[in-house]
């Protein structure tokens, strides 16, 4: 199974409308970190709302690609948790540590919005210092 990956603004968005394998994981984890540098991206945003189910190995990809992609500039917010599947999630003990996590696509890009156009008015008002 194949996830689209969408460009829009400065932003990333893949939705994940069906379970995917572990080689699909990869793929969409390898993919993702290369466009981010490609596009410039300062977001990512990948929306699991069609999963009835995360197993452990899953969450800890989706982890390590927010992981990844924060190392390349871009910020990660998975999107769209089913109730059923936090409460799953934590009765496993099975963490999403350091990824943000919001309701919706809007939650996700209003996160992203505050959280990379501070930096940019910052360096925009100074522009001889680093942000």
């Amino acid at each position: 199974m194949k996830v689209s990956i969408l460009k829009q603004r400065d932003y990333l968005i893949a939705s994940i409308q069906a379970a995917l394998t572990d080689e699909d994981l990869k793929h969409l984890r390898d993919a993702l970190v290369t466009q981010v540098g490609e596009y410039r991206s300062r977001g990512v945003i990948i929306d699991v709302t069609a999963l009835d189910v995360m197993d452990s190995f899953a969450v800890r990809t989706l982890r390590d690609l927010a992981h990844m992609t924060r190392l390349r500039g871009a910020e990660t917010v998975i999107v769209g948790i089913q109730p059923e599947v936090a409460f799953a999630m934590t009765q496993l003990g099975v963490r999403l540590e350091g990824v943000t996590a919001a309701l919706d696509l809007e939650g996700g890009l209003a996160h992203l919005d505050h959280q990379t156009k501070p930096s940019a008015r910052r360096a925009i008002s100074n522009p001889g210092r680093r942000a």
